[in-house]
């Protein structure tokens, strides 16, 4: 096999115009957050539940990375990123983005969603538009339930500048005693522990901060309200502490929590219409520039409009969603080896065969939570551990791990207490479980540890057997009914040996740098990565089948994105799903023709990781049967890491390779419905822009969360290992290699007589002109083994614009040359298929993609 050098490409890839701006791209995400607001196809309380999270989303931002870039500014660092951009530039450019979203965000609501909600008989009224009554009924609440609780603080010769919390709604009130009087600005803070949304009557609100405003002679008695502001305050969250030179994390963790109450301001937000002198003032104090004041009309914090989505309206609201029960772990009294209470063990299961939990689609509690709790009980389990990076308040998992240790378990927990925003929670979590006398670490210099994982130890009849559970998401019960993530519980003894080793690392000195199946950031799991790319990079050289479809939450790290491109250039195809951060530009010509970017935002949170590398194999080849090996064969991993510097580089990180058919094939299903969603899917452009997918007249929508959800629902009761079944007809079977049926079920692909004639009949469809009928079997399968016809798949079986294209008097030369060696295939993903010389077929995107494989072949 000719080796693969990524050097020998004549491109220089650190030029800057290769990369899009971290920041900016993030930015780009929140849009399409954004989007689901602005969506009127979405149901009412959906659209405010977004408005909701765009907020939440767009604080956390300011907090993070624009105070990160403040940081950089006041240290005076110039140094370009890789796209070319100083921290002034990206800051600018940051702010100057932002503006029109949040004005996009206030008129949503001011000139959408408030009208619609009072059609539907949902008020949210001004002060003013209140009847007499109710004004008594607001002002005796004030009186009696608000003005307790306030506590104005002026500013003037007798009283320092007030300390403004981060993210607290305030009021301005400018007072004046006599006429000659300067005015004297007073900060009022709206409480907290009061309802924002105050119930006026049934279905009619009033926001507290309108209640406070108007009656404010009563904490304001004897003089002049010259006028009010409703003023919020963004502060910044990265605040460090050098770990190399703590005397002790846990006193380091709450220096942090407490210095980010007084950190630097990075965003102030004010009314419209807020007096230019109230204005100036707060920036004199708080050290505040011009481009980081937003003027907005309308309220300034949505967070609390989501207590509407409460309301008992589900005609307002998407269909509710209940997890649902693995079948794997359902209570099967006709099964051997269950327990008292109908279910079977679930280490007997796991023993049996992996298992793939999908969660929200299935019940944390019915499988990672009931994984703990049998561990915690079982007599026979010797010791449990476990990574947590986040939990809830109220976390189960950690009382488990608690009844483990008072039931003689071994139990070591590591819990990171950098986890931003969850420190103070951790910390508590912490402290309990070092109460109980568990063996608890608390984090690793210079890393943080980002992997979740955990192991349980169990002695059998023959030995200690180690059940491993390798996840994509947080143990917290509440994320993971709205957090999309995969977990893998395996018996694989390769794996647990892997665990052992990583939470050796947590308690013990040194972090081993040889595994034996898990890839383990910061050690192996960029080499394994890159090894990976570039084996793909090496088949396509070669003729041979070559893929690479990866969905992650982001994708940052120059370094990936440059053997992307590599392995692109070589002539891999590539679809990446990319939740959010992307720096890579797809589409480019002669370097990312063949990339694809698409990013999914929907009801729940995408947050899975998934990796596909084909490895030379073919949908009619053996090694479509799905064993990977030295030889190729194509390979699956799921885990924690996006492909981001800090992922591969500054945390620790465990990713498992995927081994078991069936779960392959789930993974598959997952991946086909991802990139043929049309509802809710987004395409990136090469600018760094997206535009999202509708469906062609006529077709079907496709939503992959909702068929998700759908399948999860059909497996309840059903006699099958599959927590999600795949035989939808919205997934194609085209995109990705898929393992062929076991020989002893009698389902074989079609024959080689029906393929070549059904690309016989498609070649002289596209030569003559006429409409194009392309069976399933020019996948290399036939309708009845996909359980599925084209009409299923919600295309109608004749040529499309695709057709169009093909036919046009540009096509290169060489196709032209070669009419019977490509042909246009019945596909909303791929435009072109190439027949290759052993008889098989590669799929491209474009003419000058297969011109170059023709080009290669013949």
């Amino acid at each position: 096999m000719t080796p693969y050098d990524p050097d020998h490409l004549d491109v220089d890839l650190t030029d800057p115009q290769f990369y899009l701006n971290r920041e900016l791209s993030e930015m780009e995400f929140q849009r399409r957050v954004l989007h689901e607001a602005l969506d009127d196809r979405q149901p009412l309380l959906e659209r405010v539940r977004f408005l909701s999270i765009f907020t939440k989303n767009m604080d956390e931002f300011f907090m993070k990375r624009v105070g990160g870039l403040k940081q950089q500014i006041d240290a005076d660092v110039t140094e370009q990123t890789v796209d070319g951009r100083t921290p002034t530039q990206q800051l600018t450019e940051v702010l100057e983005k932002a503006r029109p979203m949040f004005r996009a965000q206030a008129r949503c609501f001011l000139d959408e969603i408030r009208g619609a909600l009072a059609d539907e008989g949902i008020h949210i009224r001004d002060y003013d538009e209140l009847s007499a009554t109710q004004r008594e009924q607001m002002r005796q609440y004030f009186e009696e339930s608000v003005l307790p609780t306030l506590t104005p603080l002026a500013f003037d010769p007798a009283h320092p500048f007030p300390f403004i919390s981060n993210l607290s709604l305030s009021l301005a009130v400018m007072t004046r005693r006599d006429s000659d009087d300067e005015p004297t600005f007073t900060r009022v803070k709206i409480p907290q522990n009061r309802p924002r949304l105050v119930e006026l009557d049934d279905g009619e609100y009033i926001l507290l901060e309108e209640v406070i405003r108007s009656n404010l002679d009563l904490l304001f008695p004897n003089v002049e309200i010259v006028n009010t502001t409703v003023f919020r305050l963004t502060r910044n969250a990265e605040v460090r502490r050098n770990e190399e030179v703590a005397e002790d994390l846990i006193d380091m963790i709450q220096e942090v929590i407490e210095q980010r109450r007084f950190a630097t301001v990075v965003r102030l937000e004010v009314e419209a219409d807020a007096p230019d002198a109230v204005v100036s003032l707060l920036q004199e104090q708080l050290d505040i520039a011009d481009d980081e004041v937003f003027r907005l009309p309308g309220p300034l914090d949505y967070r609390e409009l989501l207590s509407l989505t409460d309301l008992d309206r589900p005609d307002l609201k998407l269909d509710s969603w209940t997890p649902q029960l693995h079948p794997r772990l359902e209570r099967d009294e006709r099964r051997a080896d269950f327990s008292a209470d109908g279910q079977r063990s679930i280490f007997s299961e796991i023993r049996r065969d992996d298992i793939l939990l999908h969660h929200p689609y299935h019940s944390f509690d019915d499988t990672v939570q009931r994984f703990l709790d049998e561990a915690a009980s079982d007599p026979d389990v010797l010791a449990i551990k476990a990574a947590i990076y986040r939990t809830a308040s109220d976390s189960q998992v950690i009382q488990s791990l608690i009844e483990a240790a008072e039931n003689g378990k071994q139990v070591a927990v590591m819990v990171e207490l950098k986890a931003r925003f969850d420190e103070q929670n951790n910390l508590e979590w912490v402290r309990r479980l070092e109460e109980e006398g568990i063996h608890v670490a608390y984090g690793t210099i210079g890393l943080k540890t980002h992997t979740k994982t955990a192991l349980v130890v169990r002695e059998e009849e023959d030995g200690v057997q180690l059940y491993s559970h390798v996840a994509t998401g947080n143990y917290h019960s509440e994320t993971a009914k709205g957090y999309v993530d995969l977990g893998l519980l395996t018996a694989d003894r390769d794996i647990g040996q892997d665990l052992v080793k990583v939470f050796n690392f947590f308690t013990g000195p040194s972090l081993d740098e040889q595994f034996r199946k898990l890839l383990i950031a910061p050690v192996t799991m960029r080499e394994e990565f890159t090894k990976c790319i570039r084996r793909e990079a090496r088949h396509a050289q070669n003729g041979e089948d070559a893929r690479i479809v990866a969905k992650v939450n982001g994708l940052e790290d120059p370094q990936m994105v440059e053997e992307l491109y590599r392995a692109s250039m070589a002539g891999v195809e590539i679809d990446l799903i990319v939740r959010d951060i992307c720096r890579l530009r797809p589409g480019l010509a002669d370097v990312s023709e063949n990339i694809t970017v698409h990013s999914i935002v929907d009801r729940f949170l995408e947050h899975s990781r998934i990796f596909y590398f084909e490895n030379g194999a073919s949908a009619d080849s053996s090694q479509a049967l799905g064993e990977a090996d030295d030889a190729g064969g194509p390979e699956w991993y799921i885990g924690s890491a996006d492909w981001m510097e800090r992922n591969l580089d500054k945390r620790v990180e465990a990713v498992a390779p995927v081994e078991d058919r069936d779960i392959r094939e789930q993974l598959r299903f997952i991946l086909e419905l991802a990139m043929t969603d049309n509802r809710k899917r987004w395409t990136m452009n090469a600018d760094g822009t997206y535009e999202q997918r509708h469906p062609p007249d006529g077709e079907p929508v496709v939503n992959m969360q909702s068929i998700l959800m759908e399948q999860a629902m059909s497996a309840h009761g059903r006699d099958t290992n599959w927590g999600i079944p795949t035989d939808h007809p919205a997934a194609p079977g085209e995109l990705l290699v898929a393992p062929r049926e076991e020989a002893d079920d009698g389902d074989e692909t079609a024959t080689s007589e029906t393929t070549e004639n059904s690309e016989a009949e498609t070649v002289d469809a596209v030569r003559d002109g006429g409409p194009v009928s392309v069976l399933n079997a020019t996948n290399g399968r036939d309708n009845a083994t996909n359980g599925r016809d084209n009409v299923a798949n919600g295309r109608d079986n004749t040529a499309d614009d695709n057709c169009d294209d093909a036919l046009d008097g540009d096509l290169p030369q060489v196709m032209r040359d070669n009419p019977d060696r490509w042909y246009v295939p019945d596909s909303d993903h791929y435009r072109y298929v190439v027949r290759t010389p052993d008889g098989g077929r590669q799929y491209r995107k474009t003419q000058d993609a297969v011109a170059k494989l023709l080009e290669r072949y013949y």
